[in-house]
Parts: C-alpha cells; sequence; structure tokens
C-alpha cells in the first residue's frame, strides 16, 4: 500500500498541476479578448464603440458604410467592437475601464464623466456643433388612435394615465424626460407670472405619480410600452418615428413646452493613445457629422445638426412653440446640482419630500 501510494501521488499531482495550467491559459486568453481588455496586439485597424441604447439602429447601417469609404480610401480593412447600454451606465463602464474608442452617448453631462475620469480633453466640444451628433426633442406616445385625448404634460397628471420614462440614474434618455418636465413647469410658472422652481417640482411630483415603471434605458422603455405597459411614453421623438416607419401603431404628441436634446459624440483619448488608432477614431466621429451620415441618421428619426440636411427634412420635424433647451434650465452643471444630486428635485421627488 505505501509503494501505491508513492508511485501514485506524483502523477496524479502533475496531471493537475497541467489542467491548472491550461485553464488560467484560457482564462488569460479570453480576457484578452474582452472589448475592455485588448490584447497586446496592433489595435490600429479595429474601433471599439461605447454608445447609448437609442442609437443601435442607425449605427446599424453606418458602420458598414464608413468601413467601405475607408477600406477605399486607405486600403485598411478595419473591424467593429460594438456595445449599446443605457448612456449612464455606458459612461460609467467606460470611466471603470472599458476600453472604447469612441463614446456616443445621450448626453453632454456623461460625456464630463469621461473628461473627469482624464480619459476625455476638456476640449472636446471644439468639434464642429460643439460635439453634437443628433439632435431630437421630447415628445408623448400615445395608442393608435390616441384614446385618452392625450395634449400636452399636463395631461399625464390626470387621475388613472398610465404613464412610462425611464431611471434618470441610468439613462440619459430618462434625463432629458425628467429634465422636458421640469422646465414645462417652470414655462408653465412663467406664463402664471413668475418663473417658480416650486411650481416646476410640484409639476413634475404629479406627473410622477402616474408613473407606471422606470426601466433602465429609453430603449427599454420602449420595448415596455411595445409590449402593452402603460398608457404614454415620455421619449425621444426619434424613437417613436423609427416604430412608426417600422409599422408599429402610435401616435406621436408634441408638447407645447418641451425640450430640445443634443447628442454628443467624442473620441476617448486615452484609449485611442493606447491602442494607436486615433486617425481612424477622429475620422469615424468627424463622419458621423457629414451630410451622407446626417440623412442617415434623420431617416431614422434624429434631428440632422447639419442645417442644409435638417432644411430638407424639417416638414417631418415641427418645431413647438415653446421649445427651450439645456441653458433654459442653467445648464447641465446646475441642472446636475438642481435636478440630480442627492437632495435635488428629482430624488425629493421619488423620496416624497
Amino acid at each position: 500500500m505505501q509503494t501505491r501510494k508513492k508511485t501514485t501521488l506524483p502523477f496524479v499531482a502533475v496531471l493537475m498541476f497541467l489542467l491548472v495550467c491550461m485553464t488560467v491559459g484560457c482564462s488569460k486568453q479570453e480576457a484578452a479578448n474582452e472589448p475592455g481588455n485588448p490584447a497586446g496586439t496592433d489595435q490600429s485597424n479595429t474601433l471599439v464603440i461605447g454608445a447609448y441604447s437609442v442609437v443601435k439602429d442607425a449605427m446599424a447601417e453606418l458602420l458598414p458604410i464608413f468601413k467601405a469609404e475607408w477600406e477605399a480610401k486607405t486600403g485598411q480593412s478595419i473591424n467593429f467592437q460594438e456595445s449599446y447600454e443605457a448612456s449612464g451606465t455606458q459612461a460609467r463602464a467606460i470611466a471603470g475601464g472599458f476600453e472604447a474608442d469612441v463614446a456616443l452617448l445621450a448626453m453632454e453631462n456623461d460625456i464630463d464623466k469621461l473628461v473627469k475620469a482624464d480619459l476625455v480633453n476638456p476640449d472636446w466640444k471644439q468639434a464642429p456643433n460643439d460635439g453634437m451628433i443628433t439632435r431630437s426633442i421630447v415628445v408623448l406616445g400615445t395608442r393608435e388612435g390616441n384614446p385618452l385625448g392625450i395634449q400636452d404634460f399636463d395631461d399625464l397628471t390626470k387621475p388613472g394615465v398610465k404613464v412610462l420614462y425611464p431611471n434618470p440614474k441610468t439613462s440619459g434618455g430618462a434625463q432629458w424626460d425628467i429634465n422636458a418636465i421640469y422646465g414645462a413647469g417652470l414655462k408653465l410658472s412663467e406664463e402664471q407670472g413668475k418663473k417658480d422652481p416650486a411650481v416646476a417640482k410640484a409639476f413634475l411630483e404629479k406627473v410622477h405619480q402616474n408613473v407606471e415603471s422606470l426601466d433602465k434605458s429609453g430603449r427599454s422603455s420602449m420595448a415596455a410600452f411595445e409590449y402593452g405597459v402603460g398608457d404614454v411614453i415620455v421619449t425621444y421623438e426619434n424613437e417613436l418615428l423609427a416604430r412608426i416607419a417600422k409599422g408599429v401603431k402610435y401616435d406621436i404628441v408634441v408638447p407645447k413646452n418641451t425640450i430640445l436634446i443634443e447628442n454628443p459624440a467624442t473620441v476617448v483619448d486615452k484609449y485611442v493613445d493606447k491602442h494607436g488608432n486615433r486617425e481612424l477614431a477622429e475620422a469615424f466621429v468627424a463622419y458621423l457629422s457629414t451630410p451622407e451620415a446626417q440623412r442617415i441618421f434623420a431617416k431614422h428619426g434624429f434631428r440632422s445638426v447639419d442645417p442644409e440636411v435638417f432644411a430638407e427634412t424639417e416638414s417631418t420635424f415641427p418645431t413647438p412653440p415653446g421649445l427651450f433647451d439645456i441653458n433654459y434650465l442653467g445648464g447641465w452643471a446646475e441642472v446636475r446640482t438642481t435636478l440630480y444630486s442627492k437632495r435635488g428635485v428629482w430624488y425629493q421627488v421619488l423620496a416624497g419630500l
């Protein structure tokens, strides 16, 4: 028995050692292939894109066109690695180590998170159109025929009206929705004689009391609405236009007072320098503002940042009389403090304070 133990145990130990080495080797290889962990090889022909969920359909059309044009121009074959998440989630992922070369996010506020993480140069807004590649507005979507007769934001405060919008903690789209409702409340108070934040907060509270669910992203909220949840969805105009173009029967209600949405794209400087693909990344971001790309965005329901393309498509995009932008609320720095800080208006609304 003793002799058998002496001869068997070393063999078992060697076998276990080999299995462990093979497992560790596989794990390292898998990690190297993750988007956030590029292998130590040349990354100059690969573009990693971190985008917010709503832009996914437009990107499916844009990427093959850019790829073909880049290859025709340079002779270089390129690949894409793509990730689509709620904008706030995506920004946190990039700041936390997801090595995206290009970020397409729902709002300037999320790019600012990357600036604070020393990933994006502070001068990113020096690009054309202040770094914005698409625009939209916050609108209301109803079931076909608008059975509840919804005409404006104040109709969302009526008893029994079930409202959908996503969670502003994770979704940039949701922050635009909240900004629009709060701003509409400010506009109403101005009509009564004074721009009053207390009136705006009370208006937001009344709408939120009828909210059916808070989904992770604008795209998730849209999916829930399609499954039959809620009577009215507060969302991007482009989301509804894109679904209607695919044959889904919705009505779009444009509120009298609503906010202009602006969506940015930028090169993530730290990661492109690490990957050696700055030229490719900068060319792609520049391409997104070209008339060709802007017409594709317009096809998917976005308002163009190119004046000529917007003029071509203007009949599709009505301008409400009380349209305002983020500056009406004091700009993003003010909005972060007023609405979304730990003691801000939105969190007071959630807590019932």
